[in-house]
């Protein structure tokens, strides 16, 4: 039975979508029966999923004759993939300069959710590398991301993140006290990077920035670096080569 259910999941879902391609081509908002007849499927399934699709407001249904559209939601969504298509296509090569002047990988990532999520990747050319995946989420108090984009919260809304998250360690580094990130967080607004020394990954120093523009948050990238790979001036040195690249992707958008 449990070999079935993705094939089950993924029909259920192909139906959801097919429902919502027709009502999103259709020249005016369609019926139930409309729908039914034009994506062939009986009209019990069709209103099953239909009835789902409003209750995660991807669609409604208004009017006597019950007509369907597409939900506003959408537009939300639309936003957020245009936003981050900007900033990748804008930050791109510089990223791309950064990471051949540090020899080092360079991660582009977006505040989703409570999570730093990695949109972009540039890896070293070294033999030795980091892993990281991109659409992976990394937790906003222990990643130098997502320490970088905790630094452009506002103090409530740093606090209403606090409530709601529990901090737990990822290493024996990990800040798991408010008090504790609170500080590291004011440190980062100071000196504009967040520093992250092996409290998301064991033996990996990072350094974030956050890419602020218009009085908007746009994302941040990181330079990620072996904790045997780096030493005081190394460190220097990328801090410097970020900054450059921080106002340089700023200056793009």
């Amino acid at each position: 039975m449990a070999d079935t259910q993705p094939v089950i999941y993924g029909g259920v879902l192909l139906k959801a979508k097919a429902i919502m391609d027709f009502i999103g081509a259709s020249p005016t908002p369609p019926t139930l029966t409309e729908i039914s007849i034009g994506i062939d499927i009986n009209k019990t399934t069709v209103l099953k999923i239909l009835r789902t699709l409003e209750l995660c407001d991807y669609v409604h249904c208004y009017g006597r004759s019950k007509c369907y559209y597409l939900g506003t939601v959408f537009l939300d969504y639309a936003q957020a993939t245009l936003s981050h298509m900007s900033i990748a296509t804008a930050a791109k090569p510089f990223l791309t300069q950064l990471r051949d002047q540090t020899n080092e990988t360079v991660n582009l990532g977006v505040l989703e959710r409570d999570q730093a999520v990695l949109v972009d990747k540039l890896e070293t050319p070294s033999d030795i590398k980091l892993f990281s995946t991109i659409g992976k989420g990394l937790n906003l108090y222990s990643s130098a991301m997502g320490k970088a984009l905790l630094s452009t919260f506002t103090p409530e809304q740093l606090t209403d993140y606090l409530n709601r998250t529990p901090l737990r360690p990822i290493t024996p580094h990990t800040l798991v006290s408010a008090t504790a990130l609170r500080a590291d967080i004011a440190n980062t607004q100071a000196r504009g990077y967040a520093l992250e020394d092996c409290e998301n990954q064991s033996d990996v120093v990072c350094i974030g920035f956050p890419l602020v523009a218009h009085q908007r948050v746009y994302g941040t990238f990181s330079i990620s670096v072996p904790k045997y790979r780096i030493d005081d001036d190394k460190l220097t040195t990328f801090i410097h080569a970020g900054k450059t690249a921080q106002q340089a992707i700023i200056s793009a958008l």
